[in-house]
């Protein structure tokens, strides 16, 4: 398996050991091998050939407390949401909360990907091909402040464009009639 550098890397590790074992003076291996004097007189005080990590030895947030961190940790392994949902939910308890900082902090505690789902899967299908036109409409209730609203999401699986709309009732007219006659020209039997 290759050796993995950081972008920087001026050196690799043949080149390091080569420095290292060498009795020619810095001037001349500088020349050699194309780099700073300073990069070879690091790796002659060096005993080993691999980078030192650079960076905190402690990683920690700018922005958010040890506390605050705590909380964030608590709920993500009590909750095992999403990075999304767990930021539009910390936010009001948290408000210097970002997306990135959040991301990052669930990194440094190693909670950032969620634990896979055990079970099956179900299998992946492709859609049927379908002429331009043909619209598939899924419904899903939305719960606010007003009370319960309908989702219709109409989507083109040929040109995967998809339009969505909130109704008071889920009825089949509301389906058919209130998005397609809004938004989407049907097409008559002679086009």
């Amino acid at each position: 398996m290759g050796q993995v550098l950081h972008g920087s890397a001026t050196t690799t590790e043949a080149v390091r050991r080569a420095i290292q074992h060498s009795q020619e003076s810095l001037r001349a291996l500088s020349r050699r091998y194309g780099i700073n004097q300073k990069t070879v007189a690091k790796w002659k005080k060096r005993t080993s050939v691999t980078d030192v990590p650079t960076g905190p030895k402690n990683p920690a947030s700018t922005v958010l407390t040890i506390e605050e961190e705590a909380v964030i940790v608590a709920f993500r392994k009590h909750t095992l949401l999403p990075l999304d949902d767990c930021l539009y939910t910390l936010q009001p308890t948290i408000p210097t909360l970002t997306r990135s900082s959040l991301h990052r902090c669930l990194q440094r505690h190693g909670i950032s990907r969620l634990p896979e789902v055990e079970g099956e899967k179900p299998a992946k299908t492709k859609f049927k091909s379908y002429p331009i036109g043909f619209f598939h409409i899924d419904i899903a209730e939305v719960q606010t402040a007003e009370g319960k609203l309908y989702l219709f999401v109409a989507i083109d699986r040929t040109s995967k464009f998809a339009f969505v709309e909130l109704h008071r009732e889920a009825k089949r007219r509301t389906s058919s009639c209130g998005i397609s006659s809004k938004r989407f020209p049907t097409r008559s039997a002679s086009s």
